[in-house]
């Protein structure tokens, strides 16, 4: 094979239904054309979050702004492939939306420019307004690169963080190489994908759609995540934010 096609091969992670479980796969990713000599278009899939705590905001109001303009905007969008809402186990005044998109570059295009930043509408200026922001993230899926989130999912787990440059070198081969595959086997992780932050909050961001909020603190989990690798980068992270979640339904 030659030298340019093997710089083209992308290691991913993927659902194995035969075995239930997730495996690592190397392939040669989707391209928006074929490549030229020595040339690898790799367009990862994007992300953005938007978390809010809204507790000082009229519940019903938020919630009637969330469905009836801001998420039916996004989704007529080109690009965005799905909108889901997700409310803290905790604290339910913690919103948490997030939209699986074609490429980061979604963002920059007329569409959503024309219903974000300075063009949001009267209600949405006002309305955000009144909240905290939790977080804000805008990036592209880095592990496995191109999986969209799965359907009917009754938990959500949210691990956003900032890394000192000095260690993000090995916090990215620690994600790919031991963090990410271990909590993709532990009983009832439905999908696990991480994510570069291109702006917002944070650099890195993961998602793990679970089969129950539980998942997320079972002795299974803990045993999966908590390792010596992990406590020597962690001294390295900053600014955590970690909420487990469940689906919002009006």
């Amino acid at each position: 094979m030659p030298a340019t096609v093997n710089r083209c091969l992308v290691r991913g992670l993927r659902f194995d239904r035969r075995n239930d479980r997730f495996v690592y796969y190397r392939t040669r990713p989707a391209f928006a054309r074929r490549p030229g000599k020595g040339e690898c278009m790799n367009q990862a899939m994007g992300l953005l979050v938007a978390g809010f705590n809204y507790a000082a905001a009229d519940p019903g109001e938020f919630n009637d702004w969330y469905d009836t303009e801001h998420i039916p905007e996004r989704r007529r969008t080109p690009g965005f492939i799905n909108a889901e809402r997700w409310l803290g186990i905790e604290d339910d005044r913690i919103s948490i939306a997030t939209y699986d998109l074609d490429s980061f570059e979604v963002l920059r295009s007329p569409g959503y420019r024309a219903i974000a930043g300075e063009n949001l509408s009267p209600w949405s200026k006002r309305l955000v307004g009144k909240c905290r922001r939790v977080c804000r993230f805008d990036g592209e899926q880095v592990n496995p690169g191109d999986r969209r989130a799965p359907e009917g999912a009754a938990a959500l787990l949210l691990v956003a963080m900032n890394v000192e440059p000095a260690a993000e070198a090995e916090l990215n081969e620690w994600y790919d190489t031991e963090h990410l595959p271990r909590l993709a086997e532990v009983s009832g992780c439905l999908a696990a994908r991480r994510f570069r932050g291109h702006a917002g909050t944070h650099r890195y961001l993961a998602l793990y759609h679970l089969a129950a909020p539980e998942v997320a603190g079972s002795e299974a989990w803990k045993a999966a995540a908590v390792t010596p690798w992990t406590a020597k980068l962690r001294p390295a992270t900053s600014d955590r934010l970690r909420l487990v979640l469940r689906p919002y339904r009006r």
